[in-house]
């Protein structure tokens, strides 16, 4: 007896339009879920092609939207909303998940074949031997992008180009959205704080680390020297820092040589570490780090980010006080 089988619609429809803008925008991220499981997609038989995706809405729309006219199965595997890519990395989209969903579907039951095509981004999370021992079943890498599956099916294997990852501009661009909304609300508080009690440029100077951060970063990623992005993140930074500190000196000249030191001092070191910070959050999200280089990265870099985060911190009080002894 085969396992229950739902439907894939083939047409995207306007509420899917509406959660991809909320899912790129981080409104309620985890929320946008695909029932697990076998689908039909279309009217496929026992020799139709069986693609596995993810139950992340974003990546499993993507399959269908490109799929077209392609009678087929979609097996679904449980990554709790997270996209191949992601959950590979983190083991969800992995070995022992899709052989339970296998057994599951009794997906042997459904088709002839023996084959599955798996997305090429999934591949670090999938021992392609394992599953076929366990399940009888092959294991297929499609093209990185799932607009290449139609040519892909036609010609029977993937050109170089549908096999590289490509991360362009556009690419970067669209995670900009998520990120800065994460950021914006810290952003406005610590800003508005910072304006309340100290004044204008403190408050402009935290704000625009931030926004270099999660917004200029992602923009300049492949310009900006170095390999690590703790290390993008400093020096993007630091020319935020020099902007800054180069006006502070300015608008300053004219006061005790201490104080225009000190208070200099505060925003060079505070503000690259806020910037190097908010970089690491594309560590994730792009083609350019592994998940041992990053979690090297992050024990390198991040005790340097706290270190000059705090003593930023401490010269911008020290700052504060001598101004403070001045003015009586």
């Amino acid at each position: 007896m085969q396992g229950t089988i739902l439907i894939a619609d083939r047409k995207i429809s306007l509420k899917n339009n509406v959660d991809h803008l909320l899912a790129r925008l981080g409104i309620n991220r985890m929320g946008y879920l695909v029932t697990p499981g076998l689908y039909r997609f279309g009217d496929p038989g026992p020799e139709s092609p069986v693609f596995i995706t993810a139950n992340y809405t974003l990546s499993f729309d993507a399959l269908r939207s490109s799929l077209k006219e392609i009678d087929c199965f979609i097996l679904v595997l449980n990554t709790f909303g997270i996209n191949v890519w992601c959950a590979a990395g983190k083991g969800t989209f992995g070995t022992e998940e899709l052989i339970r969903k296998i057994d599951e579907t009794r997906l042997h039951e459904t088709i002839k074949h023996r084959t599955l095509i798996l997305p090429q981004l999934g591949a670090p999370g999938v021992s392609a031997h394992r599953v076929k021992e366990k399940t009888g079943f092959n294991i297929k890498y499609g093209p990185v992008r799932a607009a290449d599956i139609p040519d892909y099916l036609g010609n029977k294997k993937i050109s170089a180009g549908a096999r590289r990852v490509k991360f362009t501009l556009l690419d970067r661009l669209i995670l900009i959205p998520v990120e800065f909304i994460h950021v914006l609300l810290p952003m406005l508080i610590l800003s508005g704080i910072l304006y309340l009690t100290v004044g204008l440029m403190p408050a402009l100077a935290l704000a625009s680390a931030m926004i270099a951060g999660s917004v200029l970063f992602p923009v300049l990623l492949p310009w900006l020297p170095t390999k690590n992005f703790s290390t993008k993140g400093f020096i993007l930074g630091g020319v935020v820092a020099f902007i800054f500190g180069s006006v502070h000196i300015l608008n300053h000249s004219n006061q005790a040589w201490v104080f225009t030191l000190i208070s200099t001092m505060a925003y060079i070191l505070s503000l690259p570490p806020v910037t190097a910070f908010l970089a690491l959050n594309f560590t994730g999200a792009t083609t350019f780090t592994s998940r041992s280089g990053v979690r090297k990265e992050i024990y390198a870099y991040f005790p340097a980010m706290v270190w000059m985060f705090a003593a930023g911190m401490f010269f911008f009080s020290t700052a504060i006080i001598v101004s403070l002894t001045v003015s009586k």
